[in-house]
């Protein structure tokens, strides 16, 4: 792994890969890599308006570089771009309504599932509710998630080789605590404090997924969890706007300009999460350098709180009564032996 770079992303053709918050930062960095590389991607996007401006830089930039060889794969630039697949949809993930539409749109028009990024993501800001009445960060970053997930996670589990559950999340989670007395920060509220509790879920989630595959007999799919380290993105920028404090956004992007690496390389230990061929279960990827802030991507270990498997049970349960959403193992766990069956049939024969 050491060194490891966009440039080492495999052949994705024929593959479909969906990214959360495809339009901006890291997931917009991603979907173009992946997009370079022939994945059909489904970029999942509050705004469509600003889903299709994007997907069409990525496209612009494709053909921008065709003049030169792609050190990607054995693909040119100018083929990759004029055979970029971005299907641009609606997903709000601060509404349970939209996240479930967005699904049954998916589920109708693909009958395969490659990967899915669960990468989108709000930081540090003023509190809010979300269209369903849940703190917008524990909201969005952890339970929109979890719901896509459930709502996917069947067709990913049957679409045949070996598919993927990314879910990012943040150093933040280090200081994150679950507090199940008050999950949604209605009696106090720290807006650092709720995003590091709904990064602590991220990783909860992705463990106890894995988890529960494993239970079920999945053997092709894999719950990963990655982090970016301190990348330069627009998403430390929403806290100090929506606060209308002109002081703490200029810190912000002193900070970045002296600290944060480039949001492209802070996207690697997502597409590597994604891609590459050894990746396990229930690992965490992120980068590798000073203070895990920034460099080549590498497994790590999370924090202990990350692995506490009865607290992972338990938010479990809270997300599945919350979000009225329930995952199916029995049904996947029908997928994954019928799978088998077919593998073994196809060996006999």
């Amino acid at each position: 792994m050491s060194n490891w770079t966009a440039a080492d992303v495999p052949d994705l053709t024929g593959k479909t890969v969906v990214v959360t918050g495809a339009n901006s930062g890291l997931g917009y960095e991603a979907t173009s890599v992946l997009a370079r590389n022939g994945a059909t991607v489904v970029m999942a996007c509050r705004s469509a308006e600003r889903g299709e401006r994007a997907a069409a830089e990525i496209r612009e930039f494709e053909l921008r570089e065709a003049r030169t060889p792609s050190k990607s794969s054995g693909r040119s630039p100018r083929a990759a771009a004029e055979d970029a697949a971005l299907d641009v949809r609606e997903c709000d993930l601060a509404d349970l309504e939209s996240v479930e539409s967005f699904a049954d749109e998916v589920l109708a028009d693909y009958d395969e599932l490659h990967v899915l990024c669960n990468n989108a993501g709000v930081m540090a800001v003023p509190r809010s509710e979300t269209a369903d009445g849940f703190e917008m960060q524990f909201g969005v970053n952890h339970l929109g998630h979890f719901a896509l997930t459930a709502h996917l996670v069947e067709r990913i589990v049957e679409t045949p080789g070996e598919t993927r559950v990314v879910t990012h999340s943040s150093g933040a989670h280090q200081g994150g605590e679950i507090d199940f007395d008050d999950l949604h920060h209605e009696e106090s509220y720290g807006k650092w404090e709720a995003y590091g509790q709904s990064k602590l879920a991220n990783l909860l989630f992705a463990y106890e997924l894995q988890r529960r595959l494993d239970a079920a007999g999945v053997e092709d799919t894999v719950s990963a969890a990655c982090h970016p380290g301190y990348a330069d993105t627009g998403l430390q920028a929403r806290g100090p706007q929506q606060e209308g404090s002109a002081l703490k956004l200029y810190a912000m992007r002193a900070a970045n300009a002296v600290f944060a690496q480039s949001a492209e390389r802070g996207a690697l230990p997502l597409l590597y999460a994604a891609t590459a061929p050894d990746v396990t279960g229930g690992e965490y990827v992120g980068p590798g350098g000073l203070f895990d802030m920034r460099g080549y991507p590498e497994p790590q270990r999370s924090s202990d709180a990350s692995y506490d498997a009865d607290a992972a049970d338990r938010l479990w349960s809270v997300s599945e009564e919350q979000t009225d959403v329930t995952y199916d193992f029995d049904a996947v766990a029908e997928t994954a032996a019928g799978d088998v069956s077919s593998d073994a049939a196809s060996a006999a024969e």
